[in-house]
């Protein structure tokens, strides 16, 4: 009701801006991020919204009032010394927001990993070693698990397709009790979500309404340097790619060119001089020509150019 009374509202402004003004006239925009914020998280589950700007405060109370006049009493203004972030720990949340590991009280932890195709969330004992009763071991580390995978769901804005790997449980009760508990708290989550029950491999399989993109891709974005993928060629790889490379090159231009010059990361260059020289040695005697090395820090550590040492023009395959 309260969200029909807002959406109505808005109309009759749009058809007031619309009678008022001649077109061309912007008659709607999107919502900044406090319309935004009144709307979409003040509800009858919020107690109170501490803010430390007065401006925002007082248009925060504006459009409340539209909506609730009640709820303006959960509005307070704050003027501490500390940061408002640090003084309700908001800052700290944010932080671990973007860890892959998260412990839980018991001492286990969880993993996350955002992929392409799905999210998978990783259920670890860790610390927690119950070493009398590792069923009830097992099924702490899941209950609070299950608890905190709905909470980071909801904090991360993750979205799609979600496994969740638990501990195995061997016990058909305690695997109700874990999938009961999960889609309880997945009750709080504004985002609809369709959970299954636990798999035969005690996996719970689960879908996210991705209605915006998650907090990471709003903040992050892929490495230039690894291009997003985490990892790069160790200087061994590319070392071995190097030599493939010179061979074709020494081979084609033997009879034009017999000084090459390389220009390539210092940390394979060093990778050459110390392991792989003997290879080197042996490319030089075969096609009766010099080598010559040259480090750039700027290189990326899988770029190599290999040039004419005469004229500095470049050699392709």
């Amino acid at each position: 009701v309260r969200d029909l009374r807002f959406l109505l509202d808005q109309w009759r402004k749009v058809e007031q801006e619309i009678r008022d003004h001649p077109a061309p006239h912007r008659v709607f925009e999107e919502p900044d991020l406090i319309e935004r914020t009144v709307r979409d998280f003040l509800t009858e589950e919020i107690d109170e919204v501490v803010c430390d700007d007065r401006n925002a405060l007082d248009r925060m109370g504006a459009l409340i009032g539209d909506i609730s006049r009640r709820s303006r009493n959960r509005l307070h203004f704050y003027d501490g010394a500390t940061p408002i972030f640090e003084t309700f720990g908001v800052q700290k949340q944010i932080d671990d927001a973007f860890h892959r590991q998260v412990w839980l009280r018991c001492g286990g932890y969880i993993v996350i990993d955002e992929t392409e195709a799905l999210v998978a969330i990783d259920v670890n004992t860790g610390r927690n070693k119950g070493a009398r009763d590792v069923e009830k071991t097992i099924l702490q580390t899941n209950l609070e698990a299950a608890d905190e995978i709905a909470r980071q769901l909801r904090l991360r804005n993750v979205g799609g397709l979600i496994i969740s790997d638990f501990i195995d449980m061997k016990s058909r009760k305690d695997q109700q009790l874990v999938y009961q508990l999960m889609r309880e708290r997945l009750k709080r989550d504004k985002a609809k979500t369709h959970v299954l029950p636990i798999s035969s491999l005690g996996l719970i399989e689960m879908t996210r309404q991705r209605a915006q993109e998650s907090l990471s891709d709003s903040i992050y974005q892929n490495c230039p340097y690894c291009q997003g993928r985490g990892v790069v060629k160790t200087s061994m790889t590319t070392s071995v790619e190097l030599h493939r490379t010179l061979n074709t090159v020494m081979r084609r231009y033997q009879e034009e060119v017999h000084e090459f010059r390389v220009i390539l990361n210092p940390d394979v260059l060093k990778r050459l001089r110390e392991e792989d020289e003997e290879l080197l040695i042996e490319l030089e005697r075969r096609y009766a020509s010099k080598l010559m090395f040259r480090g750039d820090p700027t290189f990326h550590q899988e770029k190599f150019v290999i040039t004419d040492a005469s004229n500095g023009a470049e050699l392709r395959v």
